[in-house]
């Protein structure tokens, strides 16, 4: 581990740390819910492919043109400020939702209105709490802490579809909202009692002529993930699978109405079932840590995504329950392929980089994703949402099978240690900014 992760993490950080996150589950379960909510709203009164795929559209423009000069504003802001502005941000927008719900005025462009401002709000909180995790958990932690994560999302996901399912029966939508705003507040209050560890670059840069701008952190950002040939590869694999198979999951409201005939609750056992797959996927990820290697552990995960996406996507109308395990085995993949990536992500980048360098492998993987849902939504219309899934799946396997056979991506954790060391002339260029802190192997 390198030193300046060592020197912040003090005796009692699981106590502190999950007190902090459990706060965030919270928040997650208002959020499920109401994503589940508005989504099931707009395929009731739309019906259309076409408008889910908008809705995702405005939920991903903020990632990509937004959240790499976010994600450098966090590494210089304090993060845990950062953290309480975006969950209060966020509860205001959904509080102002509620109000014209109630009043029966909503309108579709007030749903992509608030999914926009959650974007936003939302990219700057991941960002924040991300890059502080390994300044906050002990880096022989990390992976089983995504595991926890991961295991969270699911648990989330089985809880909010039924309870989303049900609430919808008994309260007006903007009850559902107003739970949102409750668990954010949850979210936000132990970030009142609890500091949230800076970087110390950022705690000792008092020199005024030592600072550098906002552009040229996020250029610093850019030469950074640049010359780490392994790291810029994954993130060109992460657009492809966003082109390829973004599309299928956001259309799968459409898929239980149009293909299977379904309704909300079989939409419910979609989502349970991804929660389910997830929560075992995490549950193995934390008992077993994944092989030493994680990139490994990862592309099995992509593969096994891949399968199960494209036996989604071949399933008959009449092959509903069949399709729902597929989807478990979809939500099962998802922490053996993403949980291992960050957590080699944690414990390789520099703290002070990562707001920036998670933020911009964020905006890469999501680039391609509005091309994806802008072709996805008039041709699922047209000639259903199946052929998504049988694209996406057929695409996942063969960029996870053909990363096994690149050195660069097998070998980007030892290769970390050249990417930092090209820092330091990028540093004396940009304003003497003082980087490093990831020993090489």
């Amino acid at each position: 581990m390198d030193t300046q992760s060592t020197a912040q993490i003090r005796p009692g950080w699981a106590a502190r740390f999950f007190t902090i996150w459990s706060g965030q589950a919270f928040s997650l379960l208002g959020s499920q819910l109401v994503s589940f909510a508005l989504i099931w709203w707009l395929t009731q009164t739309t019906g259309k492919a076409t408008v889910l795929t908008t809705a995702s559209l405005v939920g991903l423009l903020p990632q990509i043109f937004l959240m790499p000069l976010a994600g450098a504003l966090v590494d210089r802001w304090n993060r845990r400020v950062t953290m309480i502005v975006s969950d209060g941000i966020i509860a205001l927008a959904t509080l102002g939702l509620a109000a014209l719900f109630a009043f029966g005025q909503p309108q579709i462009w007030h749903i992509y209105v608030l999914m926009f401002i959650r974007s936003v709000a939302g990219g700057f909180h991941y960002s924040a709490m991300t890059a502080s995790t390994s300044l906050m958990v002990p880096q022989q932690h990390l992976t089983r802490v995504q595991g926890a994560n991961q295991i969270l999302q699911g648990a989330m996901s089985i809880g909010a579809a039924p309870l989303g399912a049900s609430f919808l029966l008994v309260m007006p939508i903007q009850g559902i909202l107003m739970i949102d705003v409750g668990t954010a507040l949850l979210a936000i209050m132990p970030l009142f009692f609890f500091s949230v560890p800076q970087p110390l670059q950022s705690q000792a840069a008092e020199n005024p002529a030592a600072k550098t701008s906002v552009w040229e952190d996020f250029g610093a950002g850019l030469r950074y993930m640049w010359g780490w040939p392994g790291l810029l590869l994954i993130g060109v694999m992460a657009t492809f699978i966003n082109l390829v198979i973004s599309p299928a999951f956001s259309l799968m409201p459409i898929l239980v109405t149009k293909h299977f005939n379904g309704e909300v609750f079989q939409f419910a056992m979609m989502e349970m079932a991804i929660g389910l797959g997830v929560i075992a996927g995490g549950i193995v990820l934390g008992v077993w840590g994944g092989f030493r290697r994680r990139i490994y552990t990862s592309l099995a995960g992509l593969i096994l995504l891949g399968v199960s996406a494209l036996t989604i996507g071949l399933m008959p109308s009449q092959g509903f329950l069949a399709a729902v395990a597929a989807v478990a085995v979809c939500g099962f993949a998802l922490p053996i392929c993403n949980g291992p990536l960050h957590a080699a992500l944690q414990a390789a980048v520099a703290p002070e980089m990562q707001g920036r360098v998670f933020t911009l492998v964020g905006s890469v993987a999501s680039a391609m994703t509005p091309l994806g849902l802008i072709v996805a939504g008039p041709l699922s219309d047209r000639f259903g949402v199946s052929l998504w899934y049988i694209a996406g799946g057929l695409g996942t396997i063969l960029l996870g099978a053909g990363a096994l056979f690149v050195p660069a991506i097998i070998h980007f954790e030892d290769g970390r240690g050249e990417a930092v060391k090209a820092i330091p002339q990028v540093s004396e260029s940009s304003g003497g900014m003082a980087l490093g802190g990831v020993d090489a192997e």
